[in-house]
Order: structure tokens, then sequence, then C-alpha cells
């Protein structure tokens, strides 16, 4: 956890604690990119108003240097530039202060499902024109080329993929990879499908289109042409 409040981090290291967790903390930026620069931390909570560096700088740097430690930014800044902010620094959810204890915890959990979690069945790699996923690596390519994803970018395109040429409601998108607040969690999901569909560009039409309303779909190249 970094904080610069250390009374707040005491609170949350026994209260994560209590719940079979082990959480460090550290209470300004230059420390917090030095220890996320050495990994071996399973997620990352992170203040975004911090002594040195801010925690947008921080995240920033971390996936500069291909470190894709789950972030979760914990923050008084409410605004919703700064959740989109943090969203596009890469940060995998974005929780306001003041927060319910139980609440945060649910979306650690989340997180740590969306990045750990071993299905009981091997999970099976799709693919859908140039376009690859595969789920056991974490990994999404364009033909030979690697695409820098963030793990929640990758769960939605690996659900949007799983039902290419079928509309994927937001509703659905919002139940398997968010908490909280519905209208936030369609915030939180459209930001990272601009995201994808720049990272995915083909040529004029996108390969994830919108249906006002409804949802997603991920379009097989084929039928652009329809």
């Amino acid at each position: 956890m970094v904080d610069g409040d250390a009374r707040l981090c005491k609170l949350m290291a026994d209260l994560f604690a209590s719940h079979e967790f082990q959480l460090t903390a550290v209470h300004d930026g230059m420390t917090a990119l030095s220890k996320g620069m050495e990994g071996g931390h399973d997620l990352i909570l992170l203040d975004v108003m911090l002594p040195m560096m801010d925690g947008f700088e921080v995240l920033r740097r971390l996936r500069e240097s291909r470190i894709h430690t789950p972030v979760i930014f914990l923050t008084g800044r409410t605004a919703h530039r700064d959740r989109i902010a943090g969203l596009d620094a890469g940060a995998d959810d974005y929780v306001p202060k003041p927060f319910a204890p139980h609440e945060l915890l649910a979306r650690v959990r989340a997180v740590l499902r969306r990045t750990d979690q071993i299905p009981a069945a091997a999970p099976v790699a799709v693919e859908v024109g140039k376009i690859r996923v595969d789920p056991r690596r974490r990994e999404v390519w364009k033909g030979k080329n690697r695409i820098e994803v963030t793990s929640a970018e990758f769960d939605i395109l690996d659900a949007l993929m799983h039902s290419a040429g079928r509309i994927v409601s937001r509703d659905r998108l919002a139940a398997d990879l968010c908490r909280g607040e519905l209208t936030s969690s369609y915030r939180f999901i459209d930001v990272h499908i601009s995201h994808l569909r720049k990272k995915l560009e083909s040529g004029r039409q996108p390969l994830i289109r919108s249906v006002r309303g409804v949802g997603y779909l991920f379009v097989p190249p084929e039928e652009h042409e329809s």
C-alpha cells in the first residue's frame, strides 16, 4: 500500500491481516516506484497525492518498465477526470475515499481473481483473424506481434472474442469484471474498450463495435466487408 497517511496504512494492514493478506506500506512516490520495480507483490494499492512523486507518475513509470502488477488507486481525488486519468495510466480499478472496508476487500479479490485465478479446466486460446488471446499466459497477439494490455483490457477482450460476432452486454461485462456502482463500472469498461480499439487498430473499421444502449461485439475481420 502506498499512502502518505501512516495511520490509515496501519488500519489497512490490520484489516487485511484479518483476511489472510499481508500488507506492506510505504509513504512516498519514489519509494513506491523502487519497491514496485523490485516486483514480488500481488497487487498495489496506490494513492494519487504522494510526496516526491504522484501516484499517476508512479504507475506510468511502472507500466513503461513493463511492470504489470495490478494496481488499484485508493484516493481522495474523486473527480471524473481523475478516474479517467487513473485508468488511462494503466490502473485496474479506482476506489474513492472514504471507502467501505469490505467493499475494498471485494475489489481486491476481484482484481486478484482476474489476474491470478487458475480455472479447473485448461484455458483455451482463441484466435479470430489476426488477433489471438492466450488465457494461460494472459497474452494478446496480433499476427506475430505481442500487444501490451492491462489485466482488465485482457479480460474484456477475452470475453468479447469468446463471443465473437455476438453482442456482449455492458451489464455482463460489469458483473464479470467490476464491483460497485453500475454507472462507474460502465465508465470503467468504456475507457478500456477505447484503449483496446487503439491497440487493435484495424484500418477504417474497429474490431470492437458499440451497440448503442446494449453493449459491444467483436467483429471477425471478414465481416467488415459485409
